[in-house]
């Protein structure tokens, strides 16, 4: 760049003047009256006029003069067209003003990035245009306005002005307000331009579709959904469900409310095992315009099922009688009873019957374990036997289901680590627990009330009367309350204590098992005018919800279980694996690597961890997917001998939404922060107008600050330092 123009400048302030001004003059009257004191000698005329000579600099130093340069740019200034390509951009809510067509907002702005549409202001900018979204993986599922004023604030050193196109819809990142007040601080001014309706448009998203990760051929299968309205009105909504293999097809009509979120499920019986997809979609309803989000599909696993149960009781009483007898019906169910009969001093025998409690290798294949009415005694458990159902539950997932009884043998157990296991907190003071001539009833709490473990018919009101109606029991065990991060999903009718009503079914996750607590004797009362029906659902609902982790993925030696099980874009999964060595024995040390596909064909390496020396063959990782869809899942253990493959269908949660109405009060803060202009009208003309309205930008000016700068301070270190010398040398100090 060359100068235009160069000029000493002089900042000079009224006072700063007169000061000078009165400086000078009274040094040069001093200086006259000392030369005519020494009869003008030549030395005493020199050192006089330096005396003057320095206070006329520190006169001029006290004026603060510069030296101005002004430049002209070689090159124009950029103009940066910034427009917006995320996922929101899709929405279909711009009308044609020539043809009278919806078109999308990606569509609206095409026109806009022609070329030929800037070509007026060639000889004034240099055009610039950038796409946007934001930093995320996949970009386009998010937006970050702010990343992407700053970045073109950040690149571009000769920025004059900003043009954004976008529908403001931000929702990752810092607030744009901040990358706004930078390029203010620069003289920036951003033209926002909004680009869509301000209203949403009618719309109806199938948002949740919550497929479990398996299915057991034959049994019934409760598939949540959720629908999210935008509609003015009530409607009628077919929900359809294809299974991919068959082509059965699954109906249900639900009843929609006008702009409101609905849950819903649909229940089916899968028939034979196997891998098969489910496609749930909605047809175009209410004039909605948007069908993109109308269909999800997740795949499902269909499995003969082969559950293991061990049921310990101390006397056979009747609840633990049609428990047995429930489950032995069961035909997915296979149970072995430990029954101890203290008072005969043998154990029970017969068919599923054992002699003793199993070994701790022996015990790992169980899924779900019932203890009784039994504790600590010599003819019962002993605490080595506790120790090790507190690890299995923790280190193998194996669901453990209390069942206390009327003799109160379980308060033997809380000196030992189940107590660490038990959801509720024991009234020691009253072990044997409570009786009642009247018979009490189960009420169930809000989490209750949709927990599918009592899910007692199909729909949340039908099992909730049914419930109300269910014969009561006469007995219930000694709970005070619920402990801390335990569900109670049943409290008793009528009797309550100082912390509330009496908590009789209470769930709990305890490491990677989970926990049951049945506190009332009298489930099997629930017979009594339907037979079987309730006592059976309720019990084989608690042993395939117990058991569920436990059977994800599994092998001959290795068990892969994650959490959670219905996981989505975003979130941590934690990986879970039980693995046996190759000599029979838990694998405690060793080598267990996951190898994961995502859908889009990247590979990552995953290690996992031993969870400690005690820890039955135990080893964890996590990680955090950014893809939806299915996830290869390859699990290997050169200790084990053995790899399993697996597949873990991930849940999208896309922060961008289409039909969503634009953000003006963004765009229009940006704009007002920036001293720049809102502009509401799409054409190329208003855009143009508004530019050409932009100030010419300000020539760059170079200011020399010449009273503070080195060499003149130097210089006036000089003078005084020669007047001193010269003084010194006349003899006149």
């Amino acid at each position: 760049m060359t100068p235009t123009s160069e000029s000493l400048v002089f900042n000079a302030e009224p006072w700063s003047l007169t000061v000078g001004a009165g400086f000078v003059l009274v040094i040069l009257a001093l200086a006259l009256l000392a030369c005519k004191r020494s009869g003008w000698q030549r030395l005493t005329v020199a050192l006089e006029s330096l005396r003057v000579l320095i206070a006329l600099a520190l006169a001029i130093t006290l004026l603060q003069p510069e030296w101005r340069r002004i430049f002209k740019p070689d090159s124009k200034p950029v103009l940066a067209l910034l427009h917006d390509v995320s996922r929101s951009m899709e929405t279909r809510d711009v009308e044609d003003p020539t043809t009278k067509q919806t078109r999308s907002r990606a569509e609206a702005i095409t026109p806009l990035l022609d070329d030929t549409v800037w070509a007026p202001l060639k000889d004034r900018f240099d055009l610039l245009k950038l796409p946007f979204s934001s930093t995320e993986d996949p970009p386009t599922e998010a937006t970050d306005l702010n990343a992407a004023l700053a970045a073109v604030a950040e690149n571009q050193p000769q920025l004059a002005a900003v043009v954004l196109l976008s529908d403001g819809d931000r929702n990752t990142g810092p607030p744009p307000a901040s990358a706004a007040t930078r390029l203010r601080m620069r003289n920036i001014p951003v033209l926002t331009v909004p680009v869509g309706s301000e209203t949403r448009q009618p719309d109806v998203e199938l948002s949740g579709f919550d497929v479990p990760a398996f299915a057991i051929a034959g049994k019934p299968l409760r598939i949540p959904f959720t629908l999210e309205s935008a509609l003015p009105r009530d409607e009628t909504v077919l929900v359809e469900m294809t299974v991919s293999t068959t082509g059965e097809v699954i109906t249900q009509e639900i009843n929609l409310p006008a702009m409101s979120r609905t849950q819903d499920a649909l229940v089916w019986r899968p028939k034979d095992p196997g891998p098969v997809r489910l496609k749930l979609k909605i047809p175009a309803t209410g004039g909605e315009k948007n069908l993109d989000n109308n269909e999800l599909e997740a795949p499902l696993d269909i499995r003969k099922e082969q559950l293991r149960v061990l049921i310990v009781e101390s006397f056979p009483r009747w609840e633990y009688r049609y428990l047995r007898n429930a489950l032995e019906r069961d035909p997915g169910v296979e149970v072995n009873t430990l029954l101890f009969h203290p008072d005969l001093g043998k154990t029970g025998n017969g068919r599923g019957y054992l002699a003793t409690f199993p070994k701790e290798d022996d015990l790992t294949p169980y899924d779900v374990v019932f203890l009784g009415d039994v504790g600590i005694a010599p003819d019962q458990l002993t605490p080595e036997q506790a120790a090790t159902l507190h690890k299995l539950v923790r280190d193998q997932a194996t669901g453990l289901v209390f069942l206390p009884g009327l003799r109160g043998s379980q308060s033997t157990l809380w000196q030992t680590p189940l107590n660490e296991l038990l959801p509720v907190v024991w009234d020691d003071a009253q072990p044997r627990g409570f009786g009642s001539e009247s018979p009490g009833r189960f009420v169930l709490t809000e989490a209750g009330t949709s927990s599918l473990l009592t899910k007692l018919e199909d729909t949340e009101e039908a099992s909730a009367r049914v419930w109300s109606t269910l014969p009561g029991f006469q007995w219930y065990g000694p709970a005070l309350r619920a402990k801390a991060g335990s569900e109670v999903l049943a409290t008793h009718g009528t009797e309550s204590n100082r912390f509330g009503r009496i908590p009789l079914i209470v769930t709990k996750t305890f490491g990677s098992g989970k926990i049951l607590f049945m506190g009332a004797d009298g489930a099997w009362r629930w017979r009594r005018g339907v037979e079987d029906k309730y006592h059976y659902r309720f019990w084989g609902q608690v042993v395939r919800w117990m058991a569920y982790q436990r059977n994800m993925a599994r092998g001959e030696k290795i068990r892969l279980f994650y959490a959670p099980d219905r996981p989505r874009t975003g979130g941590s999964i934690t990986l879970n694996a039980n693995v046996i060595a190759m000599t029979g024995e838990p694998l405690r040390e060793g080598v267990v690597v996951a190898q994961i596909a995502a859908p889009s064909g990247k590979t990552t390496s995953l290690r996992l961890t031993s969870a400690g020396e005690e820890a039955w063959g135990l080893f964890s990782a996590s990680f955090t997917p950014t893809e939806p869809g299915d996830h290869q899942i390859r699990l290997s253990s050169a200790d084990a001998g053995e790899s399993l493959d697996t597949t873990i269908s991930v849940q999208g949660t896309s922060k961008e939404k289409r039909g969503q109405p634009i953000r003006l009060d963004i765009l229009s803060e940006i704009a007002q922060l920036t001293r720049g202009e809102l502009i509401r009208d799409l054409t190329p003309e208003a855009i143009l107008k508004a530019i050409q309205k932009l100030p010419e930008p300000a020539p760059i000016e170079q200011r020399v600050l010449l009273w503070s700068h080195p060499a003149w301070i130097t210089l006036l270190i000089l003078l005084l330092a020669t007047f001193w010398i010269g003084r010194k040398a006349a003899g006149t100090f």
